[in-house]
């Protein structure tokens, strides 16, 4: 059964960054893309970045391509989110999603995603 934590959250500074980590600690890997949600009071829930776990290429939002980046660790069984150069509009609740998808096109739809974490909170003052 899959159970998705999410770790990492915090409050920084603009221009900061912050790393998030998921695990799947129940059944790691039987998804096959991982993914980064974001959301936050009255706004509708984007996604940010996610990977294809089998290859371990990498999908990007325009929104934070160049400061955000998305990888996994096999041996960990995780899927991390490095954030650079962070700025106030980033401040959201993270969420980690799991699927298993035939393609990655379209992977930014939450509806295809089965699986979801509780989230992780990012503050990022001015």
């Amino acid at each position: 059964q899959v159970q998705l934590v999410e770790s990492g959250g915090d409050s920084v500074q603009a221009g900061g960054s912050l790393r998030l980590s998921c695990v799947d600690s129940g059944s790691p890997w039987s998804d096959n893309v991982m993914a980064w949600f974001r959301s936050g009071v009255g706004k509708e829930r984007e996604g940010v970045a996610a990977i294809y776990t089998y290859s371990g290429d990498p999908y990007v939002a325009d929104s934070v391509k160049g400061r955000f980046t998305i990888s996994q660790d096999n041996a960990k069984g995780t899927v991390s989110l490095q954030m650079t150069s962070l700025k106030p509009e980033d401040t959201d609740m993270y969420y980690c999603a799991a699927a298993i998808l035939s393609t990655c096109n379209q992977w930014w739809g939450e509806a295809k995603y089965n699986y979801w974490g509780e989230g992780t909170t990012i503050t990022v003052s001015s």
